[in-house]
Order: C-alpha cells, then sequence, then structure tokens
C-alpha cells in the first residue's frame, strides 16, 4: 500500500468488525498495555532490586520518579508530533525507543545505569502512549470509534489486573531483570503488526513550531522539585537541596511565562478560564498522589514487613482493578444522570476509608482481615470517582480541543505521582537504606496512608465545594455523548487511571 493509500484509509475508513480493525485494536492495546505493565510491575520489583543493587531508598524513589519525569514532561509533546509526522510513525518509534531503553533497564549494571535507562524509556512512553488512542480515533469509521475506545479501555484494565501477576512471578522466578526485559518481545509484536495494518494518519492542517522550549522548561522544573524531595531526608536543607528548591521555582515561573506568550504553546493558558477544567485538574491532582503514593509504598510494606512473596504482594490490591473494570461504566451511567458532583465527592472519600484501613497491614494478620476489606473499599471508591472525572475534564472544553484537555489531565495525573513518590517518604522520614527494616517500614508505612488518606478526602472535599453540573444543552467532547455522559473516555494512557 502507498503513502498516500495509506493516509486516505485511515481518515475514518477501518472497520471494527474487519480483519485489519482486529489487528489496529490488537497493536494499539499491546503498544499501550506493555508501558501500562511496566507501571504496575517496577513498584513490585523494588525490593528485591534495591537488595541486588545495593540501593538507598533514594536510588528506588529515581527508579520510579526517572520514568515518570520523561513521561510526564514531554507526553504533550509526544502526541503533537504524532499529529504533525504521522501517528503510526511516532507510535512505532516510541515502541522501539521504549523496547530498547526497557533492554539497558534489564541489562543495568547498577543504580546509575537503571535511572539513567528509566528516564529513557519515559521518553519512549511519551511518544508511545498518546498514540495509541490518537490512532484508534484517526482510524476507525465514525460509528465505530466509541466500540473501539470501550473495547481499548476494558483489554486495557485486563492488561492492568494480569501485570501483578505477571510481575510477582517474574521477580520470583527468572528475577527482577526480566520485569523490563518482557517488553522486548512485546514491543517486536507491535511493530510487526503495525507496519503491516495500521494506516498513516496525520493532521494536515497543523502548522507553527514545536514548544519544545515550554517542554524543557516543564522537566527541568520538575526535575529541580523531585531532586529537592529526594534528597531532603539524607542532605538537610543543604546548599543543593535549597538550590534545587528555587530553581523549581524560578523554571516554572519562566515556564508560565513561555506559555502565556508562545503563538503555540503546549500547555494553552486559555484552557484554564474554564473554571470546571481548572478545579478538575486540581482534583485530580489530589487523588492520584495518594494514589501513586500508597502504590509506591504498600509492596514494599508487604515483602518487607508481612513477609509476603512478590507474587503475594502483587495480587494483593487486584480487587481494586477487579471492581473497577466490571463498575466503572456504571458509575459513569449514573454521573450522567444525576451529574458529576456526587460521584466525584463520595468517590474520594470512600477510597479514602479504604486508604485509612491499609493502616491495619502488619506484620500480623491475615490478607483476608486487614488488605483485603482496604482494598474492596478503596476499589469502590475508584470506580465511582474515575470515569466522571475524565467525562468532566472532557466536557469543560469544547470538542476541538478534547484531544489537549484529555493530554494536560493525563499529564496532570503523572505529576501528582511524581511529587507523591518523591515528597512521600521525607514526610514519614523514611530514607537511606531503612526500607529493608521491617519495623521501621510499618511505622513509615501508617503514617503515610494517614497522610494518603487524608489528601485523597480533600479532592472530595474540593468537588463538593467546585463541581458544578455543566449547562443545559452543553456537549461533552466524548464522541457520541452528551454532557454528563456515561463513557468512561480514557485520558491518553489507561495508566494514569
Amino acid at each position: 500500500m502507498t503513502a498516500n493509500a495509506a493516509e486516505s484509509d485511515a481518515a475514518g475508513g477501518v472497520r471494527l468488525a474487519d480483519a485489519r480493525g482486529r489487528w489496529v485494536l490488537l497493536a494499539t492495546v499491546l503498544g499501550s498495555g506493555m508501558a501500562l505493565l511496566d507501571g504496575t510491575v517496577v513498584n513490585v520489583a523494588l525490593p528485591r532490586l534495591g537488595e541486588s543493587l545495593h540501593a538507598s531508598l533514594a536510588a528506588l524513589q529515581w527508579t520510579i520518579n526517572a520514568y515518570m519525569l520523561t513521561l510526564a514532561g514531554l507526553i504533550l509533546l509526544g502526541g503533537s508530533l504524532g499529529d504533525r509526522f504521522g501517528r503510526r510513525r511516532v507510535f512505532v518509534i516510541g515502541t522501539v525507543w521504549f523496547a530498547l531503553a526497557s533492554a539497558a533497564c534489564g541489562l543495568a549494571p547498577n543504580m546509575g545505569v537503571l535511572i539513567a535507562a528509566r528516564a529513557l524509556q519515559g521518553v519512549g512512553g511519551a511518544l508511545l502512549t498518546p498514540g495509541s488512542l490518537a490512532l484508534i480515533q484517526a482510524t476507525y469509521i465514525e460509528r465505530d470509534r466509541a466500540r473501539a475506545v470501550g473495547a481499548w479501555s476494558g483489554l486495557g484494565g485486563v492488561a492492568a489486573a494480569v501485570g501483578p501477576f505477571v510481575g510477582g512471578w517474574l521477580v520470583d522466578g527468572p528475577g527482577w531483570r526480566w520485569v523490563f526485559l518482557i517488553n522486548c518481545p512485546v514491543a517486536l509484536a507491535v511493530v510487526a503488526v503495525a507496519v503491516r495494518w495500521i494506516p498513516e494518519s496525520r493532521e494536515g492542517e497543523r502548522t507553527g513550531s514545536f514548544d519544545v522550549s515550554g517542554a524543557a522548561l516543564a522537566a527541568l522544573a520538575l526535575a529541580a522539585l523531585t531532586y529537592a524531595l529526594v534528597e531532603a531526608p539524607s542532605r538537610g536543607p543543604s546548599a543543593p537541596v535549597l538550590g534545587c528548591a528555587v530553581a523549581a521555582c524560578l523554571l516554572g515561573a519562566a515556564f508560565v511565562a513561555l506559555e502565556r506568550r508562545r503563538a503555540h504553546p503546549m500547555l494553552p493558558p486559555d484552557l484554564f478560564r474554564s473554571r470546571t477544567f481548572t478545579v478538575v485538574n486540581l482534583i485530580t491532582l489530589c487523588l492520584y498522589a495518594p494514589l501513586s503514593g500508597v502504590l509506591f509504598l504498600l509492596p514494599v510494606q508487604l515483602q518487607v514487613a508481612s513477609g509476603y512473596s512478590a507474587l503475594q504482594a502483587g495480587v494483593a490490591m487486584l480487587p481494586i482493578t477487579l471492581l473497577m473494570l466490571a463498575l466503572s461504566a456504571r458509575a459513569g451511567d449514573l454521573a450522567r444522570r444525576i451529574g458529576p458532583r456526587l460521584p466525584l465527592t463520595v468517590g474520594p472519600l470512600l477510597a479514602a476509608v479504604g486508604i485509612a484501613l491499609l493502616r491495619r497491614v502488619g506484620p500480623t494478620g491475615a490478607y483476608w482481615s486487614t488488605v483485603l476489606p482496604a482494598a474492596v473499599v478503596q476499589g469502590l471508591g475508584m470506580a465511582l470517582f474515575v470515569a466522571p472525572l475524565t467525562s468532566t475534564v472532557l466536557a469543560a472544553v469544547p470538542v476541538r480541543r478534547a484531544g489537549i484537555a484529555s493530554g494536560v489531565n493525563n499529564a496532570a495525573a503523572r505529576a501528582a505521582g511524581l511529587l507523591a513518590v518523591a515528597a512521600l517518604p521525607l514526610a514519614v522520614g523514611l530514607s537511606g537504606s531503612q526500607y529493608a527494616s521491617g519495623p521501621t517500614v510499618h511505622r513509615a508505612f501508617q503514617e503515610a496512608v494517614v497522610i494518603c488518606a487524608v489528601v485523597m478526602a480533600a479532592g472530595g472535599v474540593l468537588a463538593w465545594f467546585t463541581v458544578r453540573a455543566p449547562r443545559p444543552g452543553a456537549v461533552c467532547a466524548h464522541p457520541q455523548c452528551t454532557v454528563n455522559c456515561g463513557v468512561p473516555a480514557p485520558p491518553l494512557d489507561p495508566g494514569a487511571q
């Protein structure tokens, strides 16, 4: 097939029921699922990884944050590159990049190489992640797009459910390095299917320069702030820590000033003229920060303080994923009928109770009486708020700006997770090699879940006082939906959920 024919075919010409439609869905699900699995299984591997490479807690934090940093800072730029130069091309490049970086992670001889490779892996994720959903939107005929998005989201949820089993089995079996190396054969399959079956598409009317300087300033500001938070427990108020804190403020201010002046900014300031868009992104920060903090410390608590194997720790919170798969669509339908305010209030408050129940997890106590009740309550809360949160963000902007709105919300969730992983050990006084001490980890974990529960509850309270039902006759940005729609339109990365 020629390039011109492929691009014309991409203009809404593929049916979901056709063979090509099924191959397109497979490639996009495998691609986004690869990034999602990486996010879920690396946390499970942290204790073994740290023991193998003699890492400090700060080094383990950077193992997570190096990836999150480049991903959060570059994901909006990655989506723009796909629109301009071809969504399939950038998707394939991102997949290959992600695989090569994963191989470097799996072969890393020390923590320095691993952290650098994780940063490169985040660059690949920023190219790969937005392309998966964009390819679905651009490839399928209009009447099949909603079904394709639903299938993509549901299969992504299945990947999230399988992830803990795979990660725990790999860590307990062939070893933690295979958590990264497993991405290589998956990426090979994605590239083979994408090149053969996915037609190319691009936004022909896009003009103007890319906001590379804006992306660089955002990433540098996040990096400086992350360094200050991660190194503060061991270095204290030293010159490097204070200098990075000041640099983060200055770089952040420079980023805001630059975005206001640019003709084609990475983060259009006028989006925030919508009060709903602004407050829902603030709520996103409040909700995804505690989620990321719990997911970072819980596997350590279960393996170091409670004596779980990696596989047991990986599947311990599986009820959350299962409840979200079963109930998210129903929660979206509820929000369509009654408006987003109540789900965005009750859901976080319920999730906060679930997080608080994790205080009962310790060196003694059975899974069925400690971890499971907390996971069920937290899962019910998350199922209630995830779909309405995304739909409300998309409904707050015109349809033509749905992509950038989704990208901003995705970046907000990523940044929240990045800062939570950096700040939470500082807040609870956990540093150095203390993560290998069961009593110390248990004490820090009990303090951490209280902090996370309070922040989660604050998100629900903020929603109650700020979120209002959209005006009558407003139109949601999700295809074929009306406002307050129940379709759980996913952000650019299903792992952010």
